[in-house]
């Protein structure tokens, strides 16, 4: 199949090298605004550079990923659906929730299928743990904990148009929790704190947070984030149950070091960096797209997916700068 690429930066041209070396893809166009990025996607790919989305959709292509700024990501939605083409875009759908549901009102009834970038759901960890929670070999469960740790911060002016921490990383712990229980999120209270640059506590954000959500059967879900890990990219989840208890990312190159005697575990060089921790996930990911182009499976991660991660994030956003429980359905309804 003939697939097209909107934008070329650090995640486009990762999804340009995956799609490149997948048997399902043969061929490759691609547009950015910047020629550069561009023209040299089309020298170490082989693909066909257009100079604008119009004609890129114009090209003959089976499917599109979106991997542009997330300004852009509700045209391009649009466009590809309303061209009848299949869309993968990375998160969010649109950078506020407002727009977002309007992206979702303009597509509904479409049978063109939408998919949303969230590449924990093609980790093999969280895919077994998923199977383990919903085939009942946990009994009840009455507590998830989800880590994302960064290493370092992204650059300030990231920062500032991010949406905060909770919109730009928290939302993949939100998800896949959301995935792996089966569960829905009905209530969630935050803190945080700034501890480290200086640039992100300008823009009113917080560098490292805390948030406790309450799932609808009552199972308490503890979520840990920071900017700052020095001991490199940790994205953990342990899931405990009445009868066993299960952990995603307790692997050799977990970025942990365990101070008791005797112990070596982990030996192995700790991740540091997100397309390192989840190569893997993202070549599944966008195999999942292949075949969701291909008419053979629906989309494994749906624009309503999207956003109630987003209404969790949003949620906990008003916490922290409410100091106080926040439901979901309040934002919902605001």
């Amino acid at each position: 199949m003939r697939i097209g690429i909107l934008g070329l930066g650090r995640i486009g041209a990762f999804h340009a090298e995956t799609l490149s070396g997948l048997p399902a893809v043969d061929s490759l166009v691609v547009t950015d605004p910047f020629a550069d990025a561009a023209k040299a996607a089309a020298e170490r790919f082989g693909a066909e550079v257009v100079d604008s989305p119009e004609a890129l959709l114009a090209a003959g292509v089976d499917g599109i990923v979106v991997a542009a700024a997330t300004d852009a990501h509700p045209a391009l939605i649009l466009a590809g659906v309303e061209a009848g083409v299949p869309v993968f875009c990375e998160k969010p759908v649109a950078r506020t929730m407002a727009e977002g549901v309007e992206v979702l009102e303009a597509v509904r009834g479409s049978d063109v299928p939408v998919q949303i970038g969230y590449n924990r759901r093609f980790d093999a960890g969280f895919v077994n743990a998923r199977a383990a929670v919903l085939g009942g070999e946990l009994g009840t469960l009455h507590t998830v904990r989800s880590t994302t740790l960064d290493p370092a911060p992204p650059p300030a002016a990231y920062i500032a148009a991010s949406g905060g921490i909770f919109r730009d990383c928290s939302v993949h712990d939100f998800d896949i929790i959301r995935w792996v229980t089966g569960r829905e999120v009905t209530e969630v209270y935050a803190v945080g704190g700034n501890r480290g640059a200086d640039f992100i506590r300008d823009a009113g954000d917080a560098d490292t947070t805390g948030t406790v959500l309450t799932l609808d059967d009552g199972t308490l879900a503890v979520v840990s984030n920071s900017r700052h890990n020095g001991r490199g990219y940790d994205v953990r989840m342990e899931i405990h149950g009445f009868q066993d208890s299960i952990a995603v990312g307790l692997e050799d190159k977990l970025p942990l070091r365990s101070v008791e005697p005797g112990t070596t575990f982990p030996t192995g060089t700790p991740h540091d960096f997100f397309m390192d921790r989840f190569t893997d996930a993202y070549r599944a990911e966008l195999t999942a797209f292949t075949e969701v182009v291909a008419g053979s499976r629906p989309s494994p991660c749906t624009i309503e997916d999207a956003l109630e991660a987003g209404w969790i994030a949003d949620a906990c956003t008003r916490s922290l700068h409410e100091h106080r429980p926040v439901t979901i359905d309040e934002v919902r309804q605001a």
